[in-house]
């Protein structure tokens, strides 16, 4: 079972969770992508992929017959996702523990949920944080401009 387990509801090969469907660079079936191209396409570093392997992010990357990595058009897919993870400042532990649940299946539906609320509630608290910060600086920037125009 891959980390992109997909439901019966959801398109071949599409996770429901992972948003709109994405262009990729080359259709279902031609998708074996080298670890170099993925870096090219997701601007993650080949260091962070083979990172994302071990710690089971990415625990399922195909191999090819010499041993290197092949990544599909559903890899991509997750790794998009992951990449909107630590953008919410996830702790990487939590992305750990979804990416778990989520190869266990339809089970752990309720935990994901959960999981997801909690990082949605840290990320409007830090948009509130922002928007504070934000109208300090409109005031200090307010007060620059109209300073510099009185001297």
């Amino acid at each position: 079972m891959t980390v992109m387990q997909t439901t019966q509801a959801a398109a071949p090969g599409r996770d429901l969770c992972s948003g709109p469907a994405p262009t990729h660079p080359r259709p279902d079936g031609q998708d074996p992508y080298t670890i170099s191209e993925v870096v090219a396409f997701t601007g993650l570093t080949a260091h962070t992929l083979r990172w994302y392997e071990r710690i089971g992010l990415m625990p399922h990357v195909d191999r090819s017959h010499t041993g290197q990595r092949r990544y599909t058009n559903r890899d991509l897919d997750w790794l998009v996702f992951v990449t909107k993870l630590r953008l919410t400042g996830m702790p990487v532990a939590d992305m750990v523990r979804y990416a778990a649940l989520v190869r266990q299946g339809q089970s752990t539906y309720e935990e994901r949920r959960e999981l997801l609320e909690s990082t949605r509630r840290d990320v409007l608290t830090r948009i509130d944080e922002l928007r504070d910060t934000l109208a300090v600086l409109d005031l200090k920037i307010g007060f620059y401009a109209t300073e510099g125009t009185t001297r």
